[in-house]
Order: C-alpha cells, then structure tokens, then sequence
C-alpha cells in the first residue's frame, strides 16, 4: 500500500495542491465531453453529422489550454496566446454552425442546441480566464460569452428565447470564470508560501551563521591584535638581543591559551541545546506547520545539563525530520521518567517523537543526523531507535539508563 501512495505521499504540499488542481481541471474537461456526447446523441441527425469532430475537440482543446495556462501561470512557460485564440474560434465556430443549423431549419424543436452552446462558451471562459493577467479581463469573459450566444439566437430565435440563452451563458460563465482563476490564485499562493517558508529558513541559518562569526570575531579579534602586536616587539627585541623578548612570548603563549579557552566556551555554547526551549520550539514550528502537536513531559523534573542537552539535540533533528520528510498532521513527543529511573535505578529515561503521515519505508539511505544522535546518546550511554510502526505512523526514541540520572532533583 506504501507503494501505491507513495507518489502523493512524496510530494511536497504545494505540489499536492498543483496536482488536485490540475486534475480538477481535467475532470472539468471530462465532464464537458459527456455532456456534449449526450447532447449530440439527442440531436438531429444533420447537427450531430456537422459537429461531432468540433464537439470532441473542444474539451481536449480546453483541457490542454488550462494545463498550458497553468504552467504560465506558475512561470515555467510562455503564455499560451495560440492556444487560446485556437480555443476561441473553435467555440465560435460551433455555436455559429448550431445557429446557423436552425436557421436553415436543419436542427428542428431539439434540445441538444441550448445544451451545446452552454456547455462550449462556460468551459471555454473557464479556460481562457487562467490565460488572462488581469482581474478585469476575466471579468469581461462572462459578458462576452454572452454575447457570443445570445446575439445569433436573437436573429433565429424568439426574444426570450434569445435572453435565455445570454442569461443562461452568463450565469455558468460567471461560475466557471470565478472557479478556475480563484484556483490559480490559490495555486500560485500556496507556491509563493512554500518559497517564503524555505526563504525563512534559509535566512534563519544565515542569521545563526552570522551571530556565531560575530562572537567568534568579539572573542577572537583583540586577542589576535594583541598577539600580532607583542610578536611584533618580541622579535625586534630578540634581534637586540633583549631578555625582554621572552617575557613577550611568554605573555604570547598566555593570551594564545586563553584565546583557545574563550573559542571553547563560544563553541560549547552553540553546541549545547537546552531541552525545555527545544520542546517549546518544536511545538511552535510544527504547528505553524499546520501540524497537530502535543507535548507530555512529567512537571517537577530537572534533568543534569549534559542529559538535557542530549534529549534537546533529540528533539531538535526530530522536529527537523517531522517537517523535512512524510507528511504528518499530527506529532506527540512524550518524556517519560520513571520513578526508579529518577532513583538512579535500573528504570530507563525515554524520549519518544512519534508522527502520522511517514510512509513505511524509508525513501533513501539514514543522514548524519541521526548518527550524530546515537553519539551524543553514546556518551551517556544511551541508546537511539528510529523507525516505522504501521498505520502510517513513524517513532523515535531515546532511551538513556538509571544509573546516568543519578542527581536527578525531582521538585514538589
């Protein structure tokens, strides 16, 4: 089953919306080609001998016209200007041969005419209107689909008649018109969102970059200039032959271990990860994500800074893999702590992620990141276990034993 819903479990969400929309167009174009067969197998010989092979070229037409707009609309193409002019001469080569038909007397009192002009001139506004820049384009494609009805019938037909026939153009023009340009606008949304959340991250990881250069460059930048400026008397002192150069260097050596002492402190600062601002964070980005998520940890319990940071670091690539891969919609990060464990027992410490919507094979090759993990769990003798459940779901946990919690204060 993983298999057969693979191909939509793979796609990112704009391109499963891409994809329904697309399809809704095509199903669109499937509707106007059976109700045109219909309407053809009810109508007089002569209209069916005369318009079959315009009939079942115009919801092809159609359809290829609002694929090739939408990829327009979505910039991956040229405007398709032919294709919608081939559109519009097909339609109005129909409706004129219908009309053209009763007043020659060929088609009689059927009822295939009103269905056929209807049908043609509404899907075909329907198409054209995603081909169109403008707001106020698509508004005039209604009236002049209209139009386009209404003027021949009123040469061939009562009065009413022919009102009916614009009313009745106008009002499912006017739908179609409306739906296929708000599906673009949707489409085209959702697209722009899905940059502006991966522009978000990218600038997030830049701004990180550049806050860890700058303490790098706050830490490292006087020391250096000092160093460079006592080597610099330093040698000219032993060029003199000045005892005094080796209190330089000796000074040169300290500044340089101190310096190597303060890069330690900024590295281990932006190494370390803090558990209850990782849970926090994860909550927040998932369900910015849209994303259900709970979160249960046991309140009153401190873990050692080292356990903490381990668990955050667990938190933090599994929150990065709940978005990055599958397609969940609901996530549960669960910290449990027995009381044996908190004891120092033979109880184990387990940090369990579980999320929806991850298929049951893993799509390529384990990353880093999860190697990473098993390090850092490795150190406190920890263990990590990652995969699927069934049912769609998929867990990671982390499990470190008793005997690591061993000063765990447990608050009333």
């Amino acid at each position: 089953m993983s298999r057969l819903t693979g191909w939509w479990r793979n796609r990112s969400s704009a391109a499963k919306v891409e994809l329904y929309t697309r399809w809704s167009f095509h199903f669109f174009m499937a509707i106007e080609g059976l109700v045109l067969l219909a309407a053809l197998g009810t109508a007089p010989g002569p209209v069916a001998a005369v318009l079959v092979l315009p009939v079942l070229a115009h919801p092809v037409l159609c359809g290829l016209l609002s694929s090739r707009a939408l990829d327009w609309a979505l910039g991956h193409r040229e405007r398709p200007a032919r294709l919608a002019a081939f559109a519009t001469a097909l339609t109005v080569v129909i409706v004129a041969a219908l009309f053209g038909l009763q007043s020659a007397g060929e088609t009689g009192e059927d009822n295939a005419t009103p269905m056929i002009v209807v049908n043609t001139v509404a899907f075909a506004t329907g198409a054209l209107s995603l081909a169109m820049a403008k707001v106020r384009h698509m508004v005039l494609l209604p009236a002049a689909g209209a139009v386009l009805a209404g003027l021949p019938a009123a040469a061939v037909r009562p009065p009413a008649e022919a009102f009916g026939y614009a009313a009745g153009v106008f009002l499912t023009s006017l739908l179609l018109t409306f739906t296929c340009a708000f599906s673009a606008w949707l489409l085209k949304t959702v697209y722009e969102l899905d940059r502006a959340r991966e522009l978000q991250a990218q600038l997030a990881v830049a701004e990180e970059r550049l806050r860890f250069g700058r303490d790098l460059h706050d830490v490292m930048g006087r020391n250096l200039a000092v160093i460079a400026l006592k080597s610099e008397l330093a040698v000219q002192l032993a060029r003199r032959e000045r005892p005094e150069a080796v209190d330089q260097m000796i000074e040169v050596q300290r500044i340089a271990r101190e310096s190597q002492r303060e890069v330690r402190d900024v590295v281990r600062g932006y190494r370390e990860a803090d558990l209850a601002v990782e849970l926090e964070g994860a909550r927040g980005v998932l369900a910015a994500a849209g994303m259900d998520c709970r979160v249960e940890v046991e309140a009153g319990r401190v873990l050692r800074p080292e356990v903490q940071s381990a668990l955050g670091w667990v938190v933090r690539e599994a929150t990065t893999n709940v978005l990055r891969h599958g397609d969940a919609r609901s996530c549960v990060i669960r910290l449990t702590v027995p009381p044996e464990a908190a004891a120092g027992g033979d109880g184990a410490l387990t940090l369990d992620v579980e999320n929806d919507g991850a298929p049951d094979a893993p799509a390529g090759p384990p990353g880093s990141g999860l190697a990473g993990l098993r390090e850092r769990l490795a150190a406190l003798d920890g263990t990590l276990e990652a995969g699927p459940l069934g049912d769609g779901r998929f867990r990671l946990r982390a499990r470190i034993p008793g005997r690591q919690l061993r000063g765990l204060e447990v608050r009333a």
